[in-house]
């Protein structure tokens, strides 16, 4: 699976920690973020470089990363096609792929650790929407999806 991930001044170091893990375990990363600790980029850049990736289908998911993962997930979530969670806990990270079918995560590097932030990239990469749910339950996730889509559309 192709990752985009990016980020902003202040969560440079856990995009790092997060894409040499995710290396690590095979995943091709796209860094569209900020390169070096010098560098100044700013969270709504961060995020519409990364939505573009997931809406050209470059990157079939993405890791957001600012302060908070808040501003970084707002400006991500005004893209269409981009379903972008802010998460600060592993059980979240991982249930944003499963139930929701999110393809963006974000979190904030002022808010988790770098170990917390490798597993929660890694449990949402891991999840496939409504895997092993049952059928009424993956109906449901299914409409729902359909909704947000059609929501979109409106906008």
């Amino acid at each position: 699976m192709k990752v985009g991930i990016a980020c902003e001044s202040s969560s440079f170091l856990l995009k790092e920690a997060v894409k040499k893990h995710l290396t690590g375990l095979g995943y091709e990363v796209v860094d569209v973020g900020q390169q070096t600790a010098e560098d100044n980029v700013l969270y709504f850049e961060a995020a519409a470089n990364l939505a573009k990736l997931i809406q050209s289908g470059e990157c079939q998911r993405g890791i957001a990363i600012c302060g908070t993962g808040a501003g970084i997930s707002m400006v991500c979530n005004k893209f269409r096609g981009v379903y972008c969670v802010a998460c600060e806990s592993v059980f979240t990270a991982e249930k944003i792929s499963l139930i929701n079918n999110a393809n963006v995560l974000a979190m904030g590097g002022r808010v988790v650790s770098w170990d917390m932030g490798c597993e929660m990239a890694e449990k949402f990469l891991a999840g496939k929407w409504c895997e092993g749910f049952a059928e009424q339950r993956r109906l449901n996730n299914e409409k729902g999806y359909a909704v947000l889509q059609e929501i979109e559309r409106g906008m």
